[in-house]
């Protein structure tokens, strides 16, 4: 009874580990060549999927970017938030293990320049300017995986222009794209996104 208690109270933090396990997993077997389709549509997709199937019970951050914006928003406590990104990077390294065994994963170029940061903050704002809508209720909640796997899908092509369009410290350090740019990039960015939402629709 107790450990079924205990794992009860951790249910939104194991969900968070599979989620961005699922999300990154099914990034590497695409950049492994596996599915044909792209990389940006498949972890829209997955995104999306997972906001449905896991969204009311931990709300499927999937990424520490956005849950550090949730945290400077107020929509997550600081115990939370840190358990969270725990969870997320357990998530994205067990994928790396296992996508090991699966495909061979390119090595991608990790460039230090202005150009990636800025593109990695301008994808991330996107991402959680859409995060934000359905966070405060403004998007139907039917439409909710639809909009922020969108808004994923966006922020990705955006950011591939100048940068390898990751958007998520988790996922970048399980694919090799690991870098201070891929980690204060996506966090800058979504934080500002999840603000200036939330200074437009009248909430801050």
């Amino acid at each position: 009874l107790f450990l079924l208690n205990l794992i009860k109270t951790m249910n939104k933090y194991i969900a968070e580990c599979i989620g961005t396990f699922g999300l990154t997993l099914a990034v590497i077997v695409s950049l492994g060549g596996v599915i044909s389709v792209p990389t940006p549509f498949i972890a829209a997709l997955t995104v999306g999927l997972f906001v449905y199937s896991i969204g009311a019970i931990s709300g499927a951050h999937l990424n520490p970017a956005v849950t550090v914006s949730l945290l400077s928003l107020g929509k997550i406590n600081p115990k939370d938030a840190v358990a969270y990104i725990v969870a997320q990077f357990a998530g994205a390294l067990v994928a790396m293990v296992a996508g090991t065994f699966l495909v061979v994963v390119p090595v991608l170029p990790v460039a230090t320049t202005l150009g990636v940061f800025l593109a990695e903050s301008l994808g991330a704002f996107f991402l959680m300017f859409g995060i934000a809508s359905v966070v405060y209720g403004k998007t139907p909640a039917p439409a909710s995986g639809i909009v922020i796997g969108g808004s994923l899908f966006l922020g990705v092509s955006l950011a591939s222009i100048f940068s390898n369009g990751v958007l998520n410290p988790a996922v970048a350090l399980a694919i090799g794209s690991f870098s201070s740019l891929y980690l204060s990039g996506p966090i800058i960015g979504a934080v500002l996104g999840g603000w200036l939402f939330a200074f437009v629709a009248g909430e801050k």
